[in-house]
């Protein structure tokens, strides 16, 4: 990596429930090798970001790899607002939506390649109700699918099969929603209404095709009808959204209102049930490691 020789890892002990002893090492081994100047810190949930700004100012750092899953890659993003620092992700949470929308291999090696490539984009930041947005949110059907899924045991795209069940039979929808962009107001219904910063949803689920995560705009999708076959097929990525299963706008900033409340998760958290969603793009950007051939 030409240029950037100092390095913080940020490593989440307890996300995805699993070790990160291996990873940890390796990450090691890998920075030794190539004569990284290396600094770990592990979260505690207690003053992270302003301990990891310290970090940063203490020892020059110039990159800082997160391993852990969406939650810790917006802490660090947090963090390292304002700095000339660019992001490493390696996945290993239980929500790991922006490395799936970055084209992230499985392999911890290319993870690492990766990671400390020369290869970044500036990532667009959503604020929904001031909460930061990378990749996903949305009001309605599947809001109340991830709050179901949060509760439950069994994860991965099986559960969100198995929840989708009792989710479908017990939801209030359709839902009307007033919308507000481009100085236009105007009303849709329907099970769902997504906010697309970039193309997936966490599960590998394309959803808004034509999304980029660094083109200074986002989409709205308003899905119209419950149709189960389309449900499932965009769960494992064979939906065809042009098919009129859902409505696509793009905008820079957008207000969303409903008479009643409506479920509303971020990037695969379930937030609140919200009568308005207020979204606007952040001005700064996030600078990401990824792969070369996600640059196109």
């Amino acid at each position: 990596m030409k240029g950037i020789k100092d390095i913080l890892t940020v490593v989440n002990p307890i996300s995805g429930n699993i070790s990160k002893e291996n990873i940890i090492t390796e990450i090691i081994d890998h920075c030794n090798t190539d004569q990284y100047a290396l600094t770990i810190y592990e979260t505690t949930g207690k003053d992270d970001i302003s301990s990891i700004k310290q970090l940063i100012d203490e020892n020059n750092i110039e990159r800082v790899l997160v391993v852990g899953g969406d939650g810790t890659i917006k802490m660090v993003a947090e963090a390292v607002e304002g700095l000339q620092v660019s992001v490493g992700i390696i996945p290993a949470g239980s929500a790991n939506g922006l490395a799936v929308n970055f084209n992230i291999p499985n392999n911890r090696a290319k993870q690492l390649k990766i990671a400390l490539g020369n290869h970044t984009i500036k990532a667009d930041k959503l604020l929904v109700n001031d909460h930061i947005c990378f990749h996903m949110a949305d009001m309605g059907i599947n809001a109340e699918l991830v709050k179901n899924y949060e509760a439950s045991n069994i994860r991965g795209k099986l559960g969100y099969v198995l929840q989708s069940i009792p989710t479908l039979l017990n939801s209030e929808y359709p839902f009307t929603f007033q919308i507000e962009i481009n100085n236009e107001t105007f009303e849709k219904t329907g099970i769902m209404l997504a906010i697309a910063n970039a193309n997936k949803f966490g599960t590998g689920a394309t959803v808004n095709p034509k999304g980029k995560i660094n083109d200074g705009k986002f989409e709205l999708l308003v899905f119209k009808e419950l149709n189960i076959p389309e449900i499932i097929n965009t769960i494992y990525d064979q939906a065809d959204i042009e098919s009129g299963f859902a409505e696509a706008f793009s905008t820079t900033a957008a207000t969303i209102s409903s008479v009643e409340p409506v479920p509303l998760q971020v990037d695969g958290e379930f937030l609140e049930y919200t009568k308005k969603a207020t979204v606007t793009l952040c001005k700064e950007k996030l600078t990401v490691a990824v792969p070369k051939t996600f640059l196109g």
